[in-house]
């Protein structure tokens, strides 16, 4: 079963304060060193213009929520949320229209 995981996260103030140049080679450098993308597809979005909380969101798609978890414990041990540059508010594991594959299995 496919499933987007939504990460709803918050820059810290050391994270801000590094230069544009070297907040994107981090980012690019531990996302790679974690293997997120190796088990599915990653997409980054801005939420710092919409609300105070939450500046970002990270989705991860995956049918293989065993290499997700590991690619998630890689990710804890890099910088990104080990300095921490970002904290991670809230993390809402989905899977698309399931009530239709539920309705579909019944049937």
């Amino acid at each position: 079963m496919r499933m987007t995981i939504f990460f709803l996260l918050r820059t810290t103030p050391a994270w801000l304060a590094l230069p544009r140049d070297e907040r994107d080679a981090l980012a690019v450098e531990c996302l790679d060193r974690c293997g997120l993308s190796d088990c599915g597809t990653v997409r980054l979005f801005d939420a710092e213009a919409f609300n105070a909380d939450v500046t970002d969101i990270m989705t991860v798609e995956t049918d293989d929520l065993a290499a997700f978890y590991f690619a998630v414990e890689r990710l804890r041990d890099t910088p990104l949320l080990a300095h921490p540059y970002f904290e991670v508010r809230t993390i809402l594991p989905t899977v698309e229209d399931g009530f239709r594959a539920f309705a579909a299995s019944t049937t």
